[in-house]
Protein backbone atom coordinates (compact mmCIF):
# COMPACT_ATOMS: atom_id res chain seq x y z
CA UNK A 1 0.00 0.00 0.00
CA UNK A 2 1.10 3.85 -0.53
CA UNK A 3 2.38 5.75 2.10
CA UNK A 4 -1.46 7.51 2.34
CA UNK A 5 -3.08 4.33 2.91
CA UNK A 6 -0.96 2.77 5.13
CA UNK A 7 -1.19 6.10 7.41
CA UNK A 8 -5.08 5.53 7.07
CA UNK A 9 -5.23 2.11 8.74
CA UNK A 10 -2.29 3.14 11.76
CA UNK A 11 -4.97 2.31 14.33
CA UNK A 12 -5.77 -1.09 12.48
CA UNK A 13 -4.08 -4.91 12.32
CA UNK A 14 -3.57 -6.27 9.47
CA UNK A 15 -1.61 -8.38 7.24
CA UNK A 16 0.74 -5.88 4.86
CA UNK A 17 0.03 -8.15 1.88
CA UNK A 18 -3.84 -7.93 1.98
CA UNK A 19 -5.88 -5.69 -0.32
CA UNK A 20 -7.93 -3.16 1.65
CA UNK A 21 -12.04 -3.34 1.87
CA UNK A 22 -14.30 -0.60 1.64
CA UNK A 23 -17.37 -1.89 2.22
CA UNK A 24 -20.79 -1.02 3.86
CA UNK A 25 -24.57 0.00 2.52
CA UNK A 26 -25.59 2.13 -0.39
CA UNK A 27 -26.94 5.09 1.71
CA UNK A 28 -27.52 5.70 5.31
CA UNK A 29 -30.68 4.19 6.54
CA UNK A 30 -30.53 4.67 10.29
CA UNK A 31 -28.33 4.85 13.29
CA UNK A 32 -28.66 1.56 14.49
CA UNK A 33 -28.31 -0.10 10.91
CA UNK A 34 -25.35 1.45 10.25
CA UNK A 35 -23.46 1.15 13.29
CA UNK A 36 -24.72 -2.75 13.43
CA UNK A 37 -23.55 -3.18 9.56
CA UNK A 38 -19.69 -1.41 10.58
CA UNK A 39 -19.62 -3.69 13.88
CA UNK A 40 -20.11 -6.57 11.83
CA UNK A 41 -17.73 -5.67 9.06
CA UNK A 42 -15.05 -4.62 11.63
CA UNK A 43 -15.11 -7.26 13.38
CA UNK A 44 -14.75 -9.51 10.45
CA UNK A 45 -11.92 -7.72 9.06
CA UNK A 46 -10.21 -7.85 12.09
CA UNK A 47 -10.22 -11.93 12.60
CA UNK A 48 -9.21 -12.01 8.81
CA UNK A 49 -6.56 -8.92 9.17
CA UNK A 50 -8.16 -6.87 6.16
CA UNK A 51 -7.77 -2.82 6.34
CA UNK A 52 -11.44 -1.37 6.79
CA UNK A 53 -13.25 1.54 5.44
CA UNK A 54 -16.89 1.61 5.78
CA UNK A 55 -18.79 2.99 3.15
CA UNK A 56 -22.07 4.36 3.12
CA UNK A 57 -23.54 7.95 1.26
CA UNK A 58 -25.20 10.23 3.43
CA UNK A 59 -27.56 11.51 0.67
CA UNK A 60 -27.95 9.33 -3.14
CA UNK A 61 -28.79 11.97 -5.66
CA UNK A 62 -28.01 9.78 -8.52
CA UNK A 63 -31.56 7.92 -8.68
CA UNK A 64 -33.71 6.29 -11.61
CA UNK A 65 -37.19 7.60 -10.73
CA UNK A 66 -38.04 10.92 -8.69
CA UNK A 67 -40.05 8.53 -5.88
CA UNK A 68 -36.56 6.99 -4.61
CA UNK A 69 -34.83 6.92 -1.59
CA UNK A 70 -32.77 9.58 -1.21
CA UNK A 71 -31.63 9.76 2.81
CA UNK A 72 -32.33 10.74 5.83
CA UNK A 73 -31.28 14.22 5.94
CA UNK A 74 -27.86 15.18 5.19
CA UNK A 75 -26.69 16.67 8.89
CA UNK A 76 -28.54 13.66 10.23
CA UNK A 77 -26.74 11.18 7.96
CA UNK A 78 -23.73 12.54 8.48
CA UNK A 79 -23.56 12.96 11.66
CA UNK A 80 -23.80 9.18 11.82
CA UNK A 81 -20.95 8.72 9.83
CA UNK A 82 -18.72 10.56 12.07
CA UNK A 83 -20.06 8.34 15.04
CA UNK A 84 -19.10 5.48 13.33
CA UNK A 85 -15.30 6.79 13.17
CA UNK A 86 -15.15 7.96 16.46
CA UNK A 87 -16.55 4.98 18.37
CA UNK A 88 -15.79 2.29 16.13
CA UNK A 89 -12.40 3.83 15.29
CA UNK A 90 -12.41 3.11 11.45
CA UNK A 91 -11.97 5.50 8.58
CA UNK A 92 -15.31 6.19 5.92
CA UNK A 93 -15.85 7.45 2.61
CA UNK A 94 -19.07 9.39 1.41
CA UNK A 95 -20.06 9.88 -1.57
CA UNK A 96 -20.48 14.04 -3.24
CA UNK A 97 -21.59 15.14 -5.78
CA UNK A 98 -21.21 18.70 -5.92
CA UNK A 99 -18.33 21.61 -5.28
CA UNK A 100 -20.13 22.62 -2.25
CA UNK A 101 -20.60 19.67 -0.78
CA UNK A 102 -16.85 18.85 -0.56
CA UNK A 103 -16.17 20.74 2.17
CA UNK A 104 -19.12 19.91 3.90
CA UNK A 105 -18.53 16.10 4.07
CA UNK A 106 -14.31 16.62 4.54
CA UNK A 107 -15.72 17.69 8.00
CA UNK A 108 -17.06 14.36 8.76
CA UNK A 109 -15.04 11.21 7.09
CA UNK A 110 -11.91 10.37 5.58
CA UNK A 111 -12.40 9.76 2.19
CA UNK A 112 -14.32 11.58 -0.64
CA UNK A 113 -15.97 9.59 -3.49
CA UNK A 114 -16.64 10.88 -6.97
CA UNK A 115 -19.50 9.36 -8.34
CA UNK A 116 -18.78 7.36 -11.49
CA UNK A 117 -21.15 10.08 -13.36
CA UNK A 118 -19.82 12.96 -12.39
CA UNK A 119 -15.71 12.13 -12.77
CA UNK A 120 -14.97 14.50 -15.30
CA UNK A 121 -17.09 17.33 -13.45
CA UNK A 122 -13.85 19.89 -12.88
CA UNK A 123 -15.31 21.82 -9.97
CA UNK A 124 -16.40 18.89 -8.36
CA UNK A 125 -13.00 17.29 -8.49
CA UNK A 126 -11.09 20.45 -7.68
CA UNK A 127 -12.92 21.28 -5.15
CA UNK A 128 -12.54 17.38 -3.20
CA UNK A 129 -8.96 18.10 -4.39
CA UNK A 130 -8.76 21.10 -2.13
CA UNK A 131 -9.84 19.57 0.88
CA UNK A 132 -6.82 17.60 1.24
CA UNK A 133 -8.37 14.25 2.02
CA UNK A 134 -8.06 10.95 0.23
CA UNK A 135 -10.16 11.22 -3.14
CA UNK A 136 -11.88 8.07 -4.62
CA UNK A 137 -12.72 8.81 -8.15
CA UNK A 138 -14.57 6.09 -9.70
CA UNK A 139 -14.28 5.40 -13.22
CA UNK A 140 -17.19 6.55 -15.35
CA UNK A 141 -19.27 3.64 -17.45
CA UNK A 142 -18.25 5.87 -20.59
CA UNK A 143 -14.69 6.36 -19.71
CA UNK A 144 -11.81 4.37 -20.16
CA UNK A 145 -8.88 3.32 -17.63
CA UNK A 146 -6.23 5.58 -19.69
CA UNK A 147 -8.51 8.60 -19.75
CA UNK A 148 -8.95 8.48 -15.86
CA UNK A 149 -5.42 10.59 -15.82
CA UNK A 150 -7.11 13.54 -16.57
CA UNK A 151 -9.74 13.32 -13.67
CA UNK A 152 -6.58 12.09 -11.46
CA UNK A 153 -4.58 15.20 -13.00
CA UNK A 154 -7.38 17.76 -11.97
CA UNK A 155 -6.73 16.76 -8.30
CA UNK A 156 -3.30 16.50 -8.41
CA UNK A 157 -3.26 19.68 -9.83
CA UNK A 158 -4.64 21.41 -6.10
CA UNK A 159 -1.71 19.87 -4.72
CA UNK A 160 -3.36 16.74 -3.40
CA UNK A 161 -2.18 13.14 -4.83
CA UNK A 162 -4.07 11.28 -1.81
CA UNK A 163 -5.80 9.72 -5.23
CA UNK A 164 -7.65 6.22 -5.61
CA UNK A 165 -8.68 5.32 -8.79
CA UNK A 166 -12.03 2.83 -9.11
CA UNK A 167 -13.70 0.66 -11.54
CA UNK A 168 -16.80 0.15 -11.93
CA UNK A 169 -18.10 -1.51 -15.58
CA UNK A 170 -18.78 -0.36 -18.49
CA UNK A 171 -21.78 0.52 -20.64
CA UNK A 172 -23.33 -2.20 -22.70
CA UNK A 173 -25.81 -1.45 -24.29
CA UNK A 174 -28.86 0.00 -22.57
CA UNK A 175 -29.28 -1.83 -19.50
CA UNK A 176 -26.11 -3.84 -18.81
CA UNK A 177 -22.44 -3.48 -18.00
CA UNK A 178 -19.73 -5.28 -18.62
CA UNK A 179 -15.66 -5.32 -16.80
CA UNK A 180 -12.99 -4.69 -19.52
CA UNK A 181 -9.95 -5.85 -16.56
CA UNK A 182 -7.46 -4.12 -18.79
CA UNK A 183 -8.52 -0.92 -17.27
CA UNK A 184 -7.45 -2.58 -13.70
CA UNK A 185 -3.84 -2.58 -15.84
CA UNK A 186 -4.27 0.45 -17.33
CA UNK A 187 -5.25 2.73 -14.45
CA UNK A 188 -2.47 0.78 -12.15
CA UNK A 189 0.14 2.04 -14.71
CA UNK A 190 -0.92 5.79 -13.58
CA UNK A 191 0.84 5.48 -10.06
CA UNK A 192 -2.53 5.42 -7.90
CA UNK A 193 -3.77 2.29 -5.78
CA UNK A 194 -6.71 0.64 -8.04
CA UNK A 195 -10.20 -0.41 -6.56
CA UNK A 196 -12.40 -3.04 -7.80
CA UNK A 197 -16.25 -1.98 -6.88
CA UNK A 198 -17.41 -5.14 -7.43
CA UNK A 199 -21.39 -4.89 -6.64
CA UNK A 200 -21.90 -1.57 -8.89
CA UNK A 201 -20.41 -3.16 -11.56
CA UNK A 202 -23.02 -5.87 -11.37
CA UNK A 203 -26.02 -3.73 -11.76
CA UNK A 204 -28.56 -3.88 -14.91
CA UNK A 205 -29.45 -0.09 -15.22
CA UNK A 206 -32.18 1.45 -16.92
CA UNK A 207 -34.78 -0.93 -16.21
CA UNK A 208 -38.45 0.28 -17.41
CA UNK A 209 -39.65 -0.08 -13.90
CA UNK A 210 -37.65 2.75 -12.50
CA UNK A 211 -35.16 0.30 -10.12
CA UNK A 212 -32.18 -0.70 -10.84
CA UNK A 213 -31.36 -4.36 -11.25
CA UNK A 214 -28.25 -6.66 -10.78
CA UNK A 215 -26.35 -9.73 -10.80
CA UNK A 216 -25.13 -10.45 -7.58
CA UNK A 217 -24.43 -14.36 -7.91
CA UNK A 218 -21.61 -13.32 -9.85
CA UNK A 219 -20.01 -11.08 -7.05
CA UNK A 220 -17.66 -13.96 -6.55
CA UNK A 221 -16.67 -14.25 -10.16
CA UNK A 222 -15.89 -10.57 -10.37
CA UNK A 223 -14.24 -10.32 -6.79
CA UNK A 224 -12.00 -13.05 -7.55
CA UNK A 225 -10.63 -11.88 -11.15
CA UNK A 226 -10.17 -8.25 -9.40
CA UNK A 227 -7.90 -10.07 -7.05
CA UNK A 228 -5.82 -12.36 -9.49
CA UNK A 229 -5.55 -8.82 -11.30
CA UNK A 230 -3.69 -6.95 -8.41
CA UNK A 231 -6.28 -4.48 -7.37
CA UNK A 232 -5.41 -2.99 -3.77
CA UNK A 233 -8.82 -2.58 -3.06
CA UNK A 234 -12.14 -4.27 -3.38
CA UNK A 235 -15.28 -2.17 -2.82
CA UNK A 236 -18.32 -4.08 -1.63
CA UNK A 237 -21.53 -2.88 -0.58
CA UNK A 238 -23.58 -4.94 1.85
CA UNK A 239 -26.83 -4.76 3.52
CA UNK A 240 -27.99 -8.02 6.14
CA UNK A 241 -31.58 -8.00 4.04
CA UNK A 242 -30.69 -6.53 0.51
CA UNK A 243 -34.15 -7.37 -0.75
CA UNK A 244 -35.54 -4.64 2.17
CA UNK A 245 -32.41 -2.30 1.46
CA UNK A 246 -33.74 1.42 0.57
CA UNK A 247 -31.00 1.36 -2.50
CA UNK A 248 -29.15 -0.67 -4.94
CA UNK A 249 -30.49 -4.21 -2.76
CA UNK A 250 -30.66 -5.87 -6.63
CA UNK A 251 -26.66 -5.83 -6.96
CA UNK A 252 -25.74 -6.53 -2.73
CA UNK A 253 -23.98 -8.94 -1.29
CA UNK A 254 -25.76 -10.31 1.96
CA UNK A 255 -23.78 -9.33 4.76
CA UNK A 256 -23.74 -13.09 6.21
CA UNK A 257 -22.25 -13.64 3.33
CA UNK A 258 -19.50 -11.80 3.15
CA UNK A 259 -16.85 -13.79 5.97
CA UNK A 260 -16.62 -16.57 3.56
CA UNK A 261 -15.75 -14.03 0.51
CA UNK A 262 -13.11 -12.34 1.76
CA UNK A 263 -11.91 -16.01 3.11
CA UNK A 264 -11.67 -17.16 -0.44
CA UNK A 265 -10.07 -13.08 -1.49
CA UNK A 266 -7.07 -13.82 0.47
CA UNK A 267 -6.53 -16.94 -0.62
CA UNK A 268 -6.59 -15.87 -3.84
CA UNK A 269 -4.53 -12.95 -3.15
CA UNK A 270 -1.47 -15.22 -1.58
CA UNK A 271 -1.43 -16.83 -4.63
CA UNK A 272 -0.76 -14.33 -7.08
CA UNK A 273 1.59 -12.00 -4.93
Amino acid sequence: MTPVMTSLFATQKYDDRSFFLLAGPCVVESEQMVLDIASTIKEICVRLQIPFVFKASYRKANRSSASSFTGIGDKAALEILQEVRTHLQIPVVTDIHTAEEASLAASYVDILQIPAFLCRQTDLLEAAGRTGKIINIKKGQFVSGPSMKFAAEKIANTGNNKILLTERGTTFGYQDLVVDFRNIAWMKELGYPVVMDVTHSLQQPNQAAGVTGGQPALIETLASAAIASRVEGLFIETHPDPASAKSDGANMLPLHKLEELLTKMIRIRNAVI
